[in-house]
């Protein structure tokens, strides 16, 4: 069941076209455990609960129960809210690799913040990295180009918001 609340909150992340339950379930869990006020599911992302109200147990098996926790909401699109999120002064940062991108190390997130990250294989578009004020990136040492979308949220976040 996701909760309402009833002032605005000061730190949200969106999760766009992600496509794993497994995923959505982690970053739930990471949202409670950083502190993130609204988790916004747009898109393809699937949600905590089926049409009929049950949990889908893809997601509370990793999420461990932050599915009731974390406040979230679901958009079809994620361009309304992005301007929505503009319109009330949140400080949009996608964390995405890109070449305008900056080390996430190095990003100071101003209050109200919107985190955004995109699908696991596609990552957040162009036109969706447009709107974002900063892009961070976590850089990479190995031979990998990405960390699966979780782990980069969780390492991400906790960095940026550990102020």
């Amino acid at each position: 069941m996701h909760m309402k609340s009833t002032h605005l909150p000061t730190v949200v992340l969106i999760l766009c076209d992600i496509r794993s339950m497994e995923n959505v379930g982690s970053m739930l869990r990471t949202a409670d455990g950083v502190g993130i006020e609204k988790v916004y599911l747009v898109g393809i992302t699937p949600l905590p609960i089926d049409r009929f109200g049950r949990k889908v147990g893809g997601i509370a098996k990793t999420a461990l129960g932050a599915e009731e926790t974390v406040a979230w909401e679901y958009a079809q699109e994620i361009d309304p809210l992005l301007a929505r999120l503009s319109r009330e002064g949140y400080q949009l940062i996608a964390i995405e690799q890109s070449e305008s991108s900056v080390d996430y190390k190095t990003v100071q997130p101003v209050r109200p913040v919107a985190f955004m990250v995109g699908n696991e294989v596609e990552g957040l578009t162009p036109a969706v990295l447009e709107k974002a004020e900063v892009i961070a990136e976590i850089p990479l040492r190995g031979e990998k180009e990405s960390l699966n979308v979780s782990v980069a949220a969780g390492v991400a976040l906790f960095r940026m918001l550990d102020r």
